[in-house]
Order: structure tokens, then C-alpha cells, then sequence
């Protein structure tokens, strides 16, 4: 008897919790919680791909992910060989029926993660060319340009970035299968010491398309941002406006999801060959889904060009729903 009406009293919490508590359906989750991995894009603004769906109205998330990432770049003018990662959190809200919310904080810092040896081989297993990496030694922390005299050396441990972001998105059409709606994010960066002191104002605007069909779901983005500050190191000035384009696919079996997505980034400025060109990243990636939360596992390899974006990168990130 006793146990029967623990069971009811149980079955009873659970009926009369308020709507804001119920049961999330997987599909709301969109694309993976992925930033640009490209050096010059990951300290400015680059356009998140998002889904064209909205939440359920007054529904929140709660975000945060860990990126640990290796960056090799040479050209003539440039060679830029470091580790970067990065902790970003933030909030979702779906304000209304057509509006969102979403406010984040990111740092972005040089930190020894031990990735070139993982790199090197990962190129080598893919039949990846290491384009010279081979030839410098491992775990360094450099930047250098005879050309824009930059000499930048052990600097582990300086923060490269530090910004907030608030995004305001507006659903212009939603059914079972299609969604489309609009964005435009405010950013603010401020490095208040260390070789990469910034401070920068930026905006951008974005259209975001979904599809959804049983275990399919699909998203795209692209988007625009405007930038009129420089490089923190050669003080040169970054392209006044650059595109975004994001594309997405998720099968999901259960509470499987697997994702593959495409990222392509403007280049950002004319004074580095390599940087002056389009990165292009291919994202895969594995969500977990429980009841309220996912769990996401990514990885981020760039190509076409491999000189501008990070060799590498992983991703870790936990979402909740409440």
C-alpha cells in the first residue's frame, strides 16, 4: 500500500508541474553550438548558424561550451602558429511567440593543449598535407611579420578575446516542416592588456531557414557583419563587411543525433593572402539527448584553404532546457 502511493504521489508531482517545466521536444535543440574557428573570425563577430525554428513560447536554454583548438598559418607576409580555446556560455529565451533572445560571453585564451602531435597524425591518417607544420617544432606560441614588424612569442596564458553578444531573432514563418526567421546581434569586445588589447563595437544581420521531415532536420544561415576596427597586432584595418554561410544536417535516432555542417567565412582582410581568402570548416558532430538537456561532442576541421582557420579543433558543450 505504501508503495502504491509513493507511486501516485510521484505520478502527481509530475502532472501538476507548470507548463515552463514540460517535457522538451528534441526537436528545438538546431544546429550544434559551434563558433568560427578561423583566427581573425573568432576574435570579431561571425554569425552564428541557427535554426529557423523557434522554442516553445517561454521557453529558456542555458548553454556552455569548452573549445580547444590548433592554429597554423603561413603565408609571405604572416606566420601565426598557436593553440586557442575558448569557454562561451549563455541564454536563450523565447520571449514571445515570434521573438528570441540570446545573450552569451565568451573568453577566448592561448593556452597549451597539446594538440600537434594529434594534428600531425590526423593529417597523416587523412592524407592531409601538414603545409610546413612539420618543419617548426611543436607547442609553439608565435606570431610573425617582418612585412608589419609583429614579434610575438610565449604568450600562453594572454587573453585573446573577450566579448558579449545579444542576439534578437524574429520568426517570420513556422509549420510542421518549414521555418524562417531573421536576426541581427549587437557584439562588444574588450582585451584590456597583453599583446592583443581590443576594443570593438560590432553588428550583423542574418536570414535562418529550417527543415524538418521525421529524423531529417536541416538548417541554414546566412548572414552579414560589419566591422570598422583593425587587428589588434599590425593595426591594419579589417574588410568593412564580410558574409557568413552555414549549413547544417542532423539525422537523429532516438536520442542519437549525428551532425555534419559547412561554415564558410568571408575573408577579413587584403593584407594576408591566406586571410584575405574564404575558411572553409567542416563540422562534425554527435548530441546526446535526455530528457530537458544534450550533451555535444564536435570536431572542426578546415579546408581549401588550410592556412586560415584552425587545423583543428574540439568542442564539448552541455544545453538545458527549462
Amino acid at each position: 500500500m505504501k508503495t502504491n502511493l509513493k507511486l501516485i504521489s510521484i505520478v502527481s508531482i509530475f502532472t501538476i508541474l507548470p507548463a515552463k517545466a514540460q517535457v522538451v521536444s528534441f526537436n528545438d535543440y538546431g544546429p550544434l553550438q559551434v563558433y568560427a574557428q578561423s583566427p581573425m573570425q573568432s576574435i570579431n563577430l561571425s554569425p552564428l548558424l541557427r535554426s529557423g525554428f523557434s522554442l516553445p513560447q517561454g521557453q529558456k536554454e542555458w548553454y556552455i561550451t569548452a573549445n580547444a583548438a590548433s592554429v597554423w598559418s603561413e603565408s609571405d607576409e604572416l606566420l601565426a602558429d598557436y593553440y586557442q580555446n575558448a569557454i562561451s556560455s549563455g541564454l536563450k529565451w523565447q520571449i514571445t511567440e515570434d521573438l528570441l533572445f540570446d545573450a552569451k560571453y565568451t573568453w577566448q585564451f592561448s593556452g597549451d593543449n597539446h594538440l600537434d602531435s594529434l594534428t600531425m597524425w590526423f593529417h597523416d591518417a587523412f592524407g592531409f598535407e601538414q603545409n610546413g607544420r612539420n618543419k617548426q617544432a611543436k607547442h609553439q606560441s608565435q606570431i610573425h611579420s617582418e612585412k608589419y614588424h609583429i614579434n610575438v612569442e610565449n604568450f600562453n596564458g594572454e587573453t585573446l578575446n573577450n566579448a558579449l553578444t545579444a542576439y534578437l531573432g524574429y520568426q517570420l514563418l513556422q509549420n510542421e516542416h518549414h521555418g524562417i526567421s531573421i536576426g541581427g546581434t549587437l557584439y562588444y569586445k574588450y582585451v584590456d592588456s597583453g599583446p592583443f588589447v581590443d576594443e570593438s563595437f560590432q553588428q550583423s544581420v542574418q536570414i535562418n531557414y529550417g527543415y524538418h521531415n521525421g529524423n531529417h532536420h536541416v538548417n541554414s544561415t546566412l548572414g552579414m557583419s560589419f566591422s570598422h576596427n583593425t587587428e589588434p597586432l599590425s593595426q591594419n584595418a579589417f574588410e568593412s563587411h564580410y558574409l557568413m554561410l552555414g549549413l547544417g544536417y542532423e539525422y537523429r535516432s532516438g536520442r542519437h543525433g549525428w551532425l555534419a555542417e559547412y561554415h564558410r567565412y568571408d575573408g577579413m582582410v587584403s593584407w594576408d593572402k591566406n586571410f584575405s581568402e574564404a575558411s572553409n570548416e567542416a563540422v562534425l558532430g554527435y548530441r546526446y539527448y535526455f530528457n530537458n538537456s544534450a550533451i555535444e561532442f564536435t570536431m572542426v576541421e578546415n579546408f581549401l584553404n588550410m592556412d586560415n582557420s584552425a587545423d583543428i579543433a574540439y568542442v564539448l558543450g552541455y544545453r538545458h532546457k527549462f
